[in-house]
């Protein structure tokens, strides 16, 4: 919730207007378009991501620039590509990852966690998904470390980086095709275990649902997945876990 005490207290200093209190004071602010959710990091721990699929360019600028006001960190992800000129105008100091379409304003780095992360990711197709939960993580203050292009069609690939990926608390597993890799991490890792299916595949993968199923049914125990290409809810979810 909202700090009232400290928003009456700049009212009174003269920092806040009546008006400004009383939008920080309902815990979003309503752009038209879309009401921004500025109570989110008080309730989850981080403020709201904006979701850049389908938003016109304006909106992307003025949801980061709501958010920008209250927070300094803010995180976009599916940025469609004629938002990134004028979001980058907009915000000369944020960075742009465009293999994993995201854009990150990140003023201040937080605490860092100190255990890591680890991205295992089967095949070089399989990046732009492995590198957006990987950015996430970090974006969020969870050290990674990456094992990618180890998919089971060459699995000593995979073994001679399995101590790097013991060593860490949380691992994160990214597959296409058949999505039989996080099963084989799942047995050989003591850490929890998310597996995010892609939609990398030929016919018969049928935009990933293939790895989708092959990873709820997987034997190994301590395996759990998150949607078709969702690496963002992968990171978000690693970081949580591995701040516990």
């Amino acid at each position: 919730m909202p700090d009232v005490r400290d928003i009456l207290t700049r009212v009174q200093s003269g920092e806040l207007t009546l008006d400004e209190a009383a939008v920080q004071l309902q815990g979003f602010e309503d752009l038209g378009h879309s009401r921004v959710d500025h109570d989110r990091a008080s309730r989850n721990g981080a403020p709201e991501v904006i979701f850049g699929q389908g938003k016109t360019p304006t909106q992307m600028v003025e949801i980061m620039g709501s958010l920008a006001s209250r927070s300094s960190n803010v995180l976009a992800t599916r940025v469609q590509n004629a938002a990134i000129e004028p979001i980058l105008a907009a915000f000369p100091d944020a960075t742009h990852y465009p293999a994993s379409r995201l854009i990150a304003l990140q003023r201040n780095v937080p605490a860092p966690a100190t255990t890591n992360v680890a991205v295992v990711c089967a095949g070089t197709s399989d990046l732009p998904v492995a590198e957006e939960a990987r950015i996430t993580a970090e974006f969020l203050g969870s050290p990674t470390v990456a094992v990618y292009d180890a998919g089971v069609a060459g699995l000593h690939r995979l073994l001679a980086s399995i101590d790097t990926i013991r060593a860490c608390r949380v691992v994160i597993v990214v597959a296409g095709m058949e999505g039989a890799l996080p099963s084989v991490v799942g047995g050989l890792v003591d850490a929890p275990v998310i597996a995010v299916p892609t939609s990398v595949g030929y016919g018969a993968s049928f935009g990933g649902v293939a790895a989708l199923l092959g990873m709820l049914n997987s034997c190994a125990s301590g395996v759990s997945v998150v949607n078709i290409d969702n690496g963002f809810g992968a990171g978000f979810l690693a970081n949580r876990i591995n701040r516990l």
